[in-house]
């Protein structure tokens, strides 16, 4: 990870980001509000379905990130802290080329969101990362046997219709950047056991957003 964007080749991913949190739905991260307990910690995981690092192709492999901090993430936050899963799959040149784009050094989106966001990385391992997002939406989910797993369905009710999903544009505050579609989900798993991160819950907020990143900056 000790790239500087002088050096990084051009870059672009596209691809499925999903999470699990401790938040009511939905979760107001997402309104750049503070999250609903004043505090929050949960499951961030991304599919890359295509993409490519230099001449490195990047597309099927995962990353999967345990997140918590105190206060708004997008304003005045503490104690934010983070522990990083690259997929093991990954060989040498992927997993140099995911840690510098998924560490900020590379540029793009990630570079912009981590200087806000900046938290404390308390642990980082390479693990066999699981993650399926439905094709229409309908749910997701991502494992690390034994230490992570996190799954959803797709928000809906009484007057969802039927194969409807319920979604948001243009919202304030999402992890993936600006100009994508969010889609609601509950959380039908959300549990972690890994470098001091440990809870168990279902129920709380989900959401699913495409990414499509691209870097060094110009």
């Amino acid at each position: 990870m000790a790239e500087t964007t002088a050096t990084v080749p051009r870059w672009h991913v596209t691809g499925d980001w999903f999470d699990t949190c401790r938040c009511n739905i939905p979760c107001p991260c997402e309104f750049a509000q503070p999250p609903t307990f004043g505090e929050c910690d949960g499951v961030m995981a991304w599919h890359v379905n295509e993409g490519s690092y230099g001449d490195v192709p990047l597309a099927g492999l995962n990353v999967l990130i345990l997140g918590s901090f105190v206060g708004n993430a997008w304003a005045e936050h503490s104690d934010a802290y983070a522990a990083v899963f690259i997929d093991e799959r990954a060989d040498g040149a992927q997993r140099e080329a995911l840690g510098t784009i998924f560490g900020g050094q590379g540029g793009g989106w990630p570079a912009q969101f981590l200087a806000t966001f900046g938290p404390e990385v308390r642990g980082m391992d390479f693990a066999p990362i699981e993650m399926e997002v439905d094709a229409d939406l309908g749910g997701w989910r991502a494992a690390i046997p034994g230490r992570v797993e996190a799954s959803a369905v797709a928000l809906g009710g009484p007057t969802t219709p039927e194969g409807a999903r319920v979604q948001s544009t243009n919202v304030p505050g999402s992890e993936v950047g600006p100009g994508q579609v969010v889609t609601w989900g509950r959380s039908t798993a959300d549990r972690a056991d890994a470098f001091g991160f440990q809870w168990s819950r279902e129920g709380q907020s989900s959401k699913h957003i495409p990414f499509d990143w691209s870097g060094p900056d110009d």
